[in-house]
């Protein structure tokens, strides 16, 4: 089938984990007849979850692309996981999406997984049709379902269906947009069309008037044809529910049994007559502020959103044509790296499978091989075009590990398959720390974690253990004290000499200058590991000479690198070098440069230290029930509950909680409420340790020097 734009349908399915996707992908596959019989999670065997680990975890770990010719239309699909941890993968999916269908397990109503997903198809301003899948579950339950979706997304949120039965018997639903009631043998299939009874006629009517009104406000004279005539026509209705579908001013409900194939036909019927193609999508904002529309006739853009290194395949590209018509052959030019790539093949693909085409249209979802410097968030773009496409965002990381291996050789090659993996994964990171002297993985949870794990272990055959990291703890002082230290080394010919006298103090923006002192030079410097150091030279009388200067702010700062207490980074203090003795001959940089050290060393130690902790707003999303167990487990932690909120029938629970207690926050909220909770952190500043915490941690590492 020849495809234009206008005959496309970009759609991605979203939800929490278990809410019935990949099986409800499974059945509109054999609905259009792509495929001739229905796969199992239980058998292995379906389309989207084709790969060796989503086969052993029997969960969508990755998107997967796939397609089905419905009548005259092509509609891709999209699968994305449902858990949080993989949440990069939904954002890339969606930022290639023209609509999504959320679907929610019937069972469960509204899941935190499908508030995570409504913030992003908010950002993208996608198109929507919620599905409630899973009626046959013995504890579907539609009418709070549908409740919890309204109190959650708004009014826009309106039925089209609604099941005449549920659970165990779920055989018959009531479509109020055709005005018919489907019933579907046991097996499901093919349904029969009968008449709505008379007992349920009042509710459908009820839910087809509130469609027709919704039609007529968003068609130019729809609205006084309404009126007029008291309904619209089966076309006029189409017309304007496809308009209000557009611009998220509807948000329909469909109700599926995707194991038992009920209602996905009906569902693919809607998507093939009200679900805008990319052509009906407004124009694409770029970088620079100008906008793409999906012309197939203008030259060529296309946009990767995501790539996967494959064993014997090496490096696929998926992308989205964003204009022109792709060929096989065509020389793009990558926007962000200026480098020239030559697309030789061009694939559609239906999971794992590739399927070669001969060219793409504009709107279209393809795939291509072993690009030399294309990665996702790329642009790709015909000679003499200027055109980059805003790149995705992706949240930051909630869980960070270091990571280690058993030789220098064996971390050289988990680096290097490390940084392989994160150029396929946006939200995973990699990081070599000097302050911390670890290499550091930020991910976004434990199952994130497990899942590059494995993979470096059997497509890099790399083994690795996970540590938890050491925290950057920074030192500073609140009180003052004055210092001197004498540096002093001979051993024949010129020796090493130097004297310094200091006053070390806390520092912050504002105080008063420091009196007893004649302050000659002053510099306020802002520490690259953040706080401040301000230095005073406050030398009269050429006790010390001013070429020493730089020597001495050395010798400061290696200290301050590696503060007295713990090791660790010194900031906001202000030292003040009033005095000093120096040779003639043995005085030289790098003994002052020790002096200097030395001084500062004895006058921390006088000032009162002090050890600051870095602490993270957190904010978690949890069912009400669990709210006392959470805050619980947060007390433990020495967190600081900052606020509370109720967020639909969820609780937002606002806090401050020191990073070291963070280590195993992700596994341990997902235990306490059975995965039906999210949380996100952001750094917010340094505060104090407790002295009972400072104690131990000076004491520990103690021990390390001496060891």
């Amino acid at each position: 089938m020849s495809t234009n734009t206008r005959n496309l349908r970009n759609v991605v399915l979203l939800g929490h984990s278990d809410s019935g996707k990949t099986t409800l992908i499974e059945t509109m596959l054999y609905e259009g007849g792509a495929i001739n019989r229905r796969g199992s999670v239980e058998g292995q065997n379906m389309v989207s979850d084709h790969t060796e680990i989503e086969h052993e975890k029997r969960k969508t770990l990755f998107s997967h692309q796939m397609f089905v010719n419905w009548r005259n239309n092509k509609i891709n699909i999209i699968d994305t996981p449902g858990f949080d941890d993989f949440v990069g993968e939904v954002v890339s999916s969606l930022k290639v999406a023209d609509t999504a269908l959320i679907v929610l397990n019937a069972a469960n109503g509204v899941e935190v997984g499908t508030q995570i997903v409504w913030e992003y198809v908010e950002k993208y301003l996608t198109p929507t049709i919620f599905v409630i899948n899973q009626m046959d579950h013995a504890k579907a339950d539609y009418e709070k379902t549908l409740e919890q979706a309204k109190e959650r997304f708004g009014s826009k949120v309106v039925p089209i269906q609604y099941p005449l039965n549920s659970g165990g018997n779920f055989n018959s639903i009531i479509d109020a947009l055709r005005m018919v009631m489907y019933v579907f043998p046991e097996n499901g299939g093919k349904p029969e069309k009968k008449p709505i009874p008379e007992s349920e006629m009042a509710r459908a009517n009820e839910m087809h008037n509130a469609l027709v009104e919704i039609a007529a406000e968003n068609e130019e004279g729809l609205m006084e044809k309404y009126f007029e005539e008291g309904n619209l026509s089966e076309d006029d209705l189409a017309k304007g529910i496809t308009i209000a579908l557009a611009k998220q001013q509807f948000f329909p409900v469909f109700v599926t049994s995707g194991l038992k194939d009920m209602g996905s036909g009906r569902l693919m019927g809607f998507i093939d007559d009200i679900a805008p193609s990319p052509a009906e999508r407004p124009a694409r904002k770029l970088e620079n502020g100008e906008e793409i529309s999906y012309d197939p006739a203008d030259k060529t853009t296309v946009f990767i959103y995501k790539t996967l290194s494959e064993p014997q395949v090496g490096m696929v590209s998926y992308f989205k044509v964003l204009s022109g018509t792709l060929k096989p052959g065509d020389e793009l030019i990558n926007a962000d790296n200026g480098e020239n790539e030559r697309l030789s093949q061009l694939f559609i693909t239906e999971g794992k499978d590739r399927i070669p085409v001969t060219e793409l249209v504009a709107g279209d979802l393809g795939a291509t091989v072993k690009l030399k410097s294309g990665h996702s968030n790329n642009t790709l773009n015909s000679k003499g075009l200027n055109r980059k496409v805003r790149p995705m965002e992706f949240p930051e990381s909630r869980i960070r590990k270091a990571v280690s291996a058993g030789s220098a050789a064996d971390m050289e090659k988990l680096v290097t398959a490390l940084h392989k993996i994160g150029e396929e994964d946006p939200t995973l990171h990699v990081e070599q720390s000097a302050e911390l002297k670890q290499t550091l993985l930020h991910a976004q949870g434990q199952l994130h974690l497990d899942l590059v794990k494995q993979r470096l272990e059997r497509e890099f055959g790399v083994k690795m253990t996970f540590e938890n990291p050491k925290i950057p703890y920074r030192e500073t002082i609140t009180g003052k004290a004055d210092a001197d230290y004498r540096h002093k080394k001979q051993s024949g010919g010129a020796g090493q000499f130097a004297e310094i006298h200091m006053r070390v103090e806390n520092f912050y923006d504002g105080m008063e200058e420091p009196t007893g002192v004649n302050i000659r030079q002053k510099d306020i410097e802002e520490l690259p590991w953040g706080g401040k150091l301000a230095f005073y030279w406050c030398i009269v009388g050429g006790a010390i000479d001013n070429r020493f200067i730089g020597a001495i702010k050395k010798g400061i700062m290696q200290q301050m690198k590696e503060g007295p207490l713990t090791g660790s980074h010194c900031q906001n203090i202000r030292v003040a070098v009033y005095e000093g003795k120096m040779h003639s001959v043995d005085s030289n940089d790098i003994s002052f440069q020790l002096a200097a050290a030395g001084a500062f060393r004895e006058g921390f130690q006088r000032a009162k230290p002090q050890l600051l902790e870095p602490v993270y707003s957190v904010e978690i999303l949890c069912p009400d029930a669990d709210t006392g167990d959470v805050m619980g487990d947060l007390q433990t932690r020495r967190a600081i509950i900052s606020g509370m909120d109720s967020e639909g029938h969820y609780q937002k629970i606002l806090a401050e909680v020191p990073l070291a207690e963070m280590h195993d926050y992700g596994s341990a909220l997902r235990s306490i409420t059975g995965g039906r909770a999210k949380f996100t952190m952001k750094f917010s500043q340094y505060q104090l340790v407790p002295g009972n915490v400072q104690q131990e941690l000076v004491k520990s590492h103690a021990h390390l020097e001496e060891a």
